[in-house]
């Protein structure tokens, strides 16, 4: 599909990439990692021709079509539904129904042969784009991103930015290229999401070259990874988990004949030196230094990634109990949150919160730091020092400081020396402890804003999405950061491979009440699967209940929301019955049609009408799908509401 050649590529003086090749075949599923700063994005950029290159060649297939995810689309401003920005997909699709709509407009006044052949060529293109399928295929897709079917109707200008990427994530994979570049596509989806995400190009056909931190996404999506290091692409012919085992036998390898080649050239130097003033050795001197100057050296392998090497302790001890909530609900208008939940944090607690955007985790947080007003009671342990990490920390650091004042200012007591330590634990070394804070890329405002946290005197941390802009390398350091501190914490985070790490308890939000899992992520991923498939099994042998069996009482507030969103489908129900009567009697008219000899003797009138009931078919079919599928959707509802 594309071919790179001995590419190059700078950015000032500064080279980006030399002599770089890669080749990309259909159905690669390509990981391209690296630190951040060493061209990744800039590679994808130079791909689909944003940036050219300074030398060498991009070679690419004509069938190749090109989709790119990248956070630049993050600027993208319409009014239109998301629904409707989706299904730009379709544009050339969208086109041909307005072009048949008019044909059939023309049909009752100007009926010809010419107008008929037009109409099924018209048809035959839009079958083959997937016409008649593509509302059902881009709601599907929204849906798997996290949307609401409420939701596809509402502006893309009403929602976040975050939001508004995953609507141009499902444009792009409606367009259904044949090559899908994707630049951090994890950034901003939750948990399920994600989990979608994978099962979809996992079932993708084209080929796929992704940028993520995201290691176990990574591992569940690509089968080839190649990083992006000392200017060059260096392919490994497997997942992320196979990169690693490679990377270290390698390194084996390199730093084995790098030591070999190192004792070969001081034995050769000893020799030249000791025998290059004799007359008798010269010749064979000068024939070593020869062989020196030709000699193609082997490169040291570059030091092992970074070692966190400071203390994280507090002074002050905190008593047993960090935090209590008792009975506490919350809303947002008439949406629910939280409804009489319990919640307790003891000393020592290593907490994952986890789950689907929207359910509340951030909230949760903003309530056990008291920013957020609740019903019920809060409770503080004794002696408990709190610090609380968001990404608005980022906003919160004085761009005009350097990054070693900014920890200064913190007011942790900490000397210049165990400043400096620490930046270097977070890959702040030498003179970069001088950089002014606004000079620095999202990733390395992250890591001071983390740096911050950690030091402060705080026994008690809450991190909300502390791994977002950091790279492999500094989600490493900061899960050895957390493996060494002694106080309690709570963190929320969409990458499984940092929460398997650090986290020892696994918090979720189901029915609006707080469930607390003992144990590590993959530990509550097979319960989790187990406890589906018993919910599965229960409810194929469920017995009906008995009608003089006590109901348990529902709160007003969740009924009504139930029962609002009942009578929300069954209008779209009665809406949908509706166009399936027209719908119908416009085919039994076809029908009719079909079946009289003036037609069915008339070649070119045959034709036309075949062509309207087919048309008028598919129209039937695809409203008939939407009608069961709602249908299904108000008896789960009523169920909810009977139970």
């Amino acid at each position: 599909m594309i071919s790179i050649n001995n590419l190059s590529f700078h950015f000032g003086s500064r080279p980006m990439y030399e002599d770089a090749n890669l080749h990309i075949k259909p159905k690669d599923k390509i990981a391209l990692i690296g630190l951040n700063g060493t061209g990744k994005s800039t590679l994808l950029r130079i791909i689909v021709g944003e940036y050219k290159p300074d030398g060498g060649s991009i070679q690419m297939s004509r069938d190749t079509t090109i989709g790119f995810l990248n956070q630049d689309l993050l600027s993208y401003e319409t009014h239109e539904s998301i629904l409707s920005v989706a299904m730009q997909a379709f544009d050339e699709a969208i086109m041909l129904q307005k072009e048949i709509d008019q044909v059939l407009v023309e049909f009752e006044n100007n009926f010809h042969d010419k107008l008929v052949d037009k109409l099924a060529a018209l048809q035959e293109r839009f079958e083959a784009l997937g016409g008649y399928t593509m509302q059902a295929e881009a709601e599907s897709i929204l849906e798997g991103l996290g949307f609401t079917t409420e939701e596809l109707k509402q502006p893309l200008a009403s929602f976040s930015g975050g939001w508004r990427m995953r609507v141009m994530l499902a444009k792009i994979l409606l367009q259904k290229p044949s090559l899908l570049l994707l630049d951090e596509p994890t950034n901003h989806l939750d948990l399920p999401s994600i989990k979608w995400l994978e099962s979809y190009l996992d079932r993708f056909e084209g080929a796929v070259v992704i940028v993520s931190h995201d290691r176990e996404f990574l591992d569940k999506t690509t089968n080839i990874t190649v990083e992006v290091s000392g200017a060059k692409l260096n392919l490994y012919p497997g997942n992320y988990s196979f990169y690693v085992e490679e990377k270290a036998l390698r390194n084996e390898i390199q730093k084995g004949a790098y030591e070999n080649q190192q004792a070969h050239i001081r034995q050769t130097e000893r020799f030249i030196e000791r025998f290059k003033a004799k007359a008798t050795k010269a010749k064979q001197a000068q024939s070593r230094m020869k062989q020196l100057e030709r000699m193609e050296r082997i490169e040291e392998v570059a030091g092992e990634a970074a070692k966190v090497n400071f203390s994280f302790r507090f002074n002050v001890q905190p008593g047993r109990h960090i935090f209590r909530l008792e009975h506490m609900s919350k809303s947002f208008g008439s949406k629910l949150i939280f409804r009489d939940t319990n919640v307790h944090i003891e000393r020592g607690d290593k907490i994952a919160l986890i789950g689907a955007n929207g359910k509340g985790k951030s909230t949760l947080l903003r309530i056990i730091a008291g920013t957020e007003p609740i019903q019920g009671k809060r409770e503080m342990g004794h002696n408990v020092i709190m610090s609380f990490y968001a990404q608005h920390q980022l906003e919160a650091l004085n761009v005009e400081n350097e990054i070693l004042q900014e920890l200064q200012q913190a007011g942790s007591g900490k000397t210049e020396v165990e400043l400096r330590t620490l930046l270097g634990s977070f890959l702040f070394t030498g003179d970069d402890a001088f950089k002014k804070i606004k000079v620095l890329s999202g990733g390395e405002k992250s890591r001071v804003a983390l740096a911050k946290t950690l030091i402060s005197e705080a026994n008690f941390l809450m991190l909300d999405e502390p791994t977002n802009h950091l790279d492999m390398q500094s989600v490493n350091i900061l899960i050895q950061a957390l493996e060494q501190y002694e106080g309690t914490f709570i963190i929320i985070s969409h990458d499984r491979y940092f929460v398997e790490n650090v986290a020892t308890k696994i918090w979720y939000i189901e029915d609006y009440q707080l469930k607390e899992y003992p144990g590590t992520y993959h530990e509550f991923e097979t319960f989790q699967e187990k406890r589906e498939k018993e919910t599965k099994r229960e409810a194929a042998a469920a017995p009906v209940a008995k009608k003089d069996e006590p109901k348990p009482k529902r709160d007003n507030s969740e009924f009504n929301a139930l029962n609002n969103q009942l009578k929300q489908v069954n209008r779209q129900i009665s809406e949908l019955e509706k166009q399936v009567q027209q719908l119908e009697k416009e085919l039994a008219k076809y029908e009719t049609e079909l079946a009289d000899p003036k037609v069915y003797s008339n070649p070119s009138l045959l034709q036309e009408t075949s062509q309207k009931f087919e048309y008028v078919q598919k129209e039937l079919d695809a409203v008939n799908q939407k009608w069961e599928n709602l249908m299904m959707e108000a008896e789960e509802l009523e169920e909810q509401l009977g139970s």
